[in-house]
């Protein structure tokens, strides 16, 4: 069992629905080798499908429970996985026929040393028409039911970042960071959840704002400065253990998963430079055969849960008593 030493982060990745599956089994995993809940850490992290299960466990619902939910169970004040897979779908719809932001690749011209290319190239990204109803539903009622904070602003039991992109400067912005835009915690996690060209930006104060995951699938290297102990990053769309799959479809996901990889590597490193220590936990090959190549079809949601809960739990048994290593852990 970990102890808790005096400051502990807590990194959740982007990877759509399947990555919150996959990251609530990890969690499971995690919490039964920590001696405190992870819902207590002193800084939680969030990305995209990552910045909904901070959302939730800053709330105050537990580990145990977001398995619950996972695998379906009703839990009180909280409407169904189900429910909100209607407003949704494994699939965009079609988006409008122009260009993202105009603004951003103006911004991205004038100054491309500043704009992240990935941020860069999501500006040519046709316009989402997708909405997120369900989403700010769910949110609403984790407020709602949180007794820890005023309900419709934001959770006060410790700091919380969301993760998001300006999509007109293509600037990064950590949602409830001293200094960040003020926004409700419903419109952070919605704008963090903004995939561009299958969902609509995210407006808040005037401004519109995508994905954090297309800066980066986790924004671990902000915590290089942060005077952390120790990190755990839970990251659905790298791998260190990757599979070499038939299937042209997943072919080109795992490619696209080694540049992730990389990119996770480089930031990894920079916060170790910092005197952190940083455990990694990303899918294997067993969770990369249950999550296939599509990570928003919601089909394979519980495939993927009780996968990520066998494997994890696996690799982390498998380790010793005490402190997590300080590297990457392949589940």
């Amino acid at each position: 069992m970990v102890a808790k030493s005096s400051r502990i982060a807590v990194v959740l990745g982007a990877g759509g629905v399947l990555g919150a599956a996959w990251m609530a089994g990890a969690l499971a995993a995690l919490q039964e080798r920590l001696t405190w809940p992870i819902g207590s850490a002193d800084l939680i992290v969030g990305t995209s499908a990552g910045s909904i299960l901070a959302a939730a466990l800053r709330c105050g619902v537990g580990v145990d429970e977001i398995v619950a939910h996972q695998r379906g169970a009703p839990l009180v004040a909280l409407p169904r996985l189900t429910d909100l897979d209607r407003g949704s779908g494994a699939w965009p719809p079609l988006p409008r026929m122009r260009i993202g932001s105009p603004r951003l690749l103006v911004s991205s011209a004038l100054a491309p040393h500043r704009v992240h290319p990935w941020v860069a190239a999501s500006a040519l990204i046709l316009q989402g028409r997708g909405q997120h109803g369900s989403l700010t539903t769910l949110l609403d009622a984790l407020l709602a039911n949180d007794a820890s904070g005023l309900a419709g602003t934001w959770p006060e039991r410790a700091d919380t970042w969301v993760m998001a992109v300006d999509y007109q400067s293509g600037r990064r912005v950590a949602f409830g960071r001293p200094g960040a835009p003020a926004a409700s915690l419903p419109d952070a996690v919605v704008a963090s959840c903004s995939i561009p060209g299958w969902y609509e930006p995210k407006i808040i104060g005037g401004r519109r704002y995508i994905d954090g995951g297309v800066r980066s699938t986790t924004s671990l290297d902000l915590l290089a400065r942060a005077g952390l102990d120790e990190v755990y990053v839970l990251a659905p769309m790298a791998s260190y253990d990757l599979d070499n799959p038939f299937n042209p479809p997943a072919r080109v996901e795992r490619l696209f998963r080694r540049f992730v990889t990389a990119a996770l590597t480089q930031e990894v490193q920079k916060v170790r430079a910092a005197g952190t220590q940083v455990t990694v936990l990303t899918p294997g090959r067993e969770d990369l055969a249950a999550i296939g190549a599509n990570m928003m079809d919601p089909a394979r949601r519980q495939t993927v849960l009780e996968t990520s809960l066998g494997t994890s739990r696996a690799i982390l048994a498998a380790l010793p008593d005490g402190p997590l290593p300080d590297g990457p852990l392949a589940a």
